[in-house]
């Protein structure tokens, strides 16, 4: 079943935890002490970003019908399976861009060490081990959370459900 990140924004802090997490997850050494003295320096898949009064870890949305799968001239950017993340082969990569032109929100980046792309993954290595990916687990305020999409179309069914109960209680308490 396939899983997304889910944010609420309204929980950031904007202290970028998940950003470094993701970063020494996409390492070679997958450890912080070795990590910040790679060559080139590991590169994080999220991004914190702000308006001045809202924070937010920005990721990979992982479109359903994705255009940066479909712009992608060498099929560097792909799905091993339809309810797979879109992932990149790094050396079929050769750094055209057209992705990040074609990505609706912005969230595809450019390593220039490497001269290739790089995006969100879902780390997908660590959900095949069964846990959970490494922005999620890193961020301390919970404001990002992996599920399954059944399971926010369910959490949203509800929440609407009770905003309607809300609206004819109010409504008989008015006398309406």
């Amino acid at each position: 079943m396939k899983g997304i990140i889910v944010v609420n924004a309204g929980k950031c802090l904007g202290c970028k935890s998940c950003e470094m997490a993701c970063a020494v997850e996409h390492s070679a050494s997958k450890e912080l002490a070795e990590a910040i003295r790679e060559t080139p320096a590991p590169r994080a898949r999220v991004s914190v970003r702000g308006t001045g009064k809202l924070a937010a870890p920005l990721q990979c949305r992982q479109c359903e019908n994705a255009p940066c799968v479909r712009i992608c001239p060498t099929h560097a950017l792909h799905r091993s399976a339809p309810d797979a993340p879109v992932a990149i082969r790094h050396e079929a990569c050769i750094g055209c861009t057209l992705c990040v032109l074609a990505c609706p929100f912005g969230v595809i980046g450019f390593d220039e060490g490497r001269r290739c792309i790089v995006k969100c993954d879902q780390c997908v290595e660590r959900l095949a081990r069964g846990e959970q990916p490494a922005c999620v687990t890193a961020c301390p305020t919970g404001s990002l959370r992996f599920q399954r999409v059944d399971e926010v179309l369910e959490e949203k069914r509800r929440a609407y459900l009770v905003q309607i109960e809300n609206c004819v209680e109010a409504e008989r308490e008015h006398g309406g």
